[in-house]
This record gives C-alpha cells, sequence and structure tokens, in this order.
C-alpha cells in the first residue's frame, strides 16, 4: 500500500470560510495539505486561496442538507473537518437540521470513501442541557460517533481572534452603552481559548496525533467569570462603565425580542447557555483530552486579546495620556 505524503493528501474542509475555518485552512495549508473548502457561497471564498501555493486550495459548493454535494465534497478525500454550525435558528437553518442531522451526513460521507473524521462541537454539548444549541451539539456528537467510531471530536470554550463575535461584540457596547449587563449576575464561568490554539489542535487530528474516538475539551489558560470577563474588556478598550447585574428571567425577557434582528445579539436559547459552566471538565484533563495534552502551550487574553479591540478606545493605538 503506497502511503500519501502530505502534499498528496487531500482535506476537505466544510465551513472552511468561517472565524475558525480560516485559521484551519491557514493551519493545513502550511502543514502541506491540498484543501477542499466546501461552502454554500463558494464565489465568496476567494481570500482563502493565497494562504496556500498557487492551486492547492480550492473550494466547492455543498449544502448539508443536500446529500449529494455532501457526497461530491467528500470524493477522493483522505481527511474530512467538519465545522459547520450556528449559534441562532433563521428559516431553515435550525440546529438539528445543521449541527445533527447535517454532522452526521458530513461523518456517513466521510466513511463511504474511508476518509479520517474531526468533527467539531462545543463545550457545553449535553444531551440533558435546556439549550437546543447544547443538545443538537450533543446529538451530533452521538450521530458522528456512531457512524465514525475512531472519528475525533473537539470540544472547544468560547473563541477568541481578530475577528471573534465575544470581545468584539462587548467591545463595541461598551463604546455606546453607558452600562454592560452581567446575566445571572455574572458568576457563569468562561475558559476563553485562541482560534489559533483551536486550528492548530484541529490540524494535529488531521495529521493523525489525537485518541480515536477522543472528545477532546479546548480551553485557555485563564478561566474567568462573565463579570471578569466584561472588566477585562473595559480595562483593555480603556473605558468605565456600570456592569449591573440582571436577572436570567429579564435576559431572556429581552432576549425574547431581540431575536427576531437579522442578527441578534441574544437569543432566549443563549441565555440557558449562559446558565451553565463553559470550562474543561476535570474528566478530560485527567484522560488527557486537553490542548496541553496535544502539546500545544495555549495563549493567554492578554497575549492577544488588546492586540484587536485597542480600536474601540477613544485614542486608539495610543496611549491616552500622550495623545
Amino acid at each position: 500500500m503506497t502511503v500519501k505524503s502530505r502534499f498528496e493528501t487531500l482535506v476537505t474542509v466544510f465551513g472552511g470560510s468561517g472565524f475558525l475555518g480560516r485559521h484551519v485552512v491557514r493551519a493545513l495549508a502550511q502543514r502541506g495539505y491540498r484543501i477542499r473548502v466546501a461552502v454554500r457561497r463558494p464565489e465568496l471564498t476567494g481570500y482563502l486561496r493565497p494562504m496556500g501555493r498557487v492551486g492547492q486550495i480550492h473550494s466547492v459548493q455543498a449544502n448539508l442538507r443536500h446529500a449529494p454535494s455532501v457526497a461530491a465534497a467528500v470524493r477522493d478525500a483522505d481527511a474530512v473537518v467538519n465545522l459547520v454550525g450556528i449559534l441562532f435558528e433563521r428559516g431553515r437553518q435550525r440546529f438539528d437540521a445543521v449541527q445533527a442531522a447535517g454532522a452526521e451526513a458530513v461523518a456517513l460521507a466521510a466513511k463511504s470513501v474511508g476518509a479520517r473524521l474531526v468533527h467539531v462541537s462545543a463545550i457545553g454539548a449535553a444531551a440533558d442541557s435546556p439549550s437546543r444549541y447544547a443538545r443538537s451539539k450533543a446529538d451530533g456528537e452521538r450521530r458522528v460517533l456512531a457512524a465514525l467510531p475512531d472519528a475525533a471530536v473537539m470540544r472547544p470554550s468560547i473563541m477568541f481572534g481578530p475577528e471573534d463575535d465575544f470581545f468584539n461584540r462587548f467591545a463595541a457596547l461598551a463604546r455606546l452603552a453607558p452600562a454592560l449587563p452581567l446575566p445571572g449576575g455574572g458568576h457563569t464561568r468562561f475558559q476563553p481559548v485562541f482560534v489559533g490554539d483551536v486550528a492548530e489542535a484541529i490540524a494535529k487530528a488531521v495529521d493523525g496525533e489525537v485518541k480515536p474516538g477522543a472528545t477532546y475539551e479546548l480551553g485557555g489558560p485563564d478561566v474567568r467569570t462573565f463579570k471578569e470577563l466584561m472588566e477585562f474588556v473595559l480595562a483593555t478598550v480603556q473605558r468605565r462603565r456600570l456592569l449591573v447585574p440582571a436577572p436570567f428571567a429579564l435576559m431572556k425577557l429581552q432576549a425574547t425580542l431581540l431575536q427576531f434582528l437579522p442578527k441578534p445579539p441574544l437569543t432566549p436559547d443563549q441565555v440557558e447557555l449562559l446558565k451553565r459552566d463553559n470550562v474543561v471538565s476535570d474528566a478530560a484533563r485527567r484522560d488527557g483530552r486537553t490542548l496541553e495534552a496535544l502539546g500545544i502551550v495555549p495563549e493567554s487574553m492578554a497575549a492577544i486579546v488588546p492586540s484587536y479591540l485597542w480600536r474601540f478606545r477613544k485614542t486608539g493605538q495610543f496611549n491616552p495620556h500622550t495623545a
């Protein structure tokens, strides 16, 4: 049997044009893999091609609800990465359709061509969660492992990086609003992880450096409460704002209205997610299913976040005492 080199190995990345996707594509390209990016709008992914050599990265159209397009996207692939997920539901984009049935479709297609599969889920995925998002993530994991028991599952905590939707969102809010809300008092704990570290873990899984069938939980070096994260944002953007505790019931009432916006800042389902800690479990640490176990030293928020939140300061990247 001929063993392929990385330059001959084809990796299909579903959802490769998103926040995490572009970092995964870059990590795989740096390793020399040939990359097929499977997305709904391939004509909008031209910015990915310069991440690799000429012809190394190309895009194809695929929709997880359309099985033939999924099968075509994995044809001749040696490895498959599924990054597709949604934060809120719109029209036909439902949690179960995308994150459960869609994940199963990718797994079955990967199985049909004998490809290695890396599936990205989320810390907090649980079949008994009150959140539909978390339940669909857990159902997706179950379906993936039923189809491919050797698949690698990656569960990141909230991710940060220049294009993130967490720190950027609250920094923008702090620029306009006199106060920031603390859902449930802001006691829920998070373990933010650098998107580049998550991409590196996924690339290592494609390399075959993970335990078959294992679920890895990916968190950064800092565990912080929601309140502490808001204090970090305010200190970084050099603004003083009130931090106002808000009962979950009140947040859910507000989210009931906000969910109808084109890109809602909060939905009732996300309020349910905010009730549970989003950190790496003791079991994952004990079993060696973390970034550190993969030989990755996670970057801290303090080392990365200020490099892109400076634009929300009154004086930008200049020191306010010298500006």
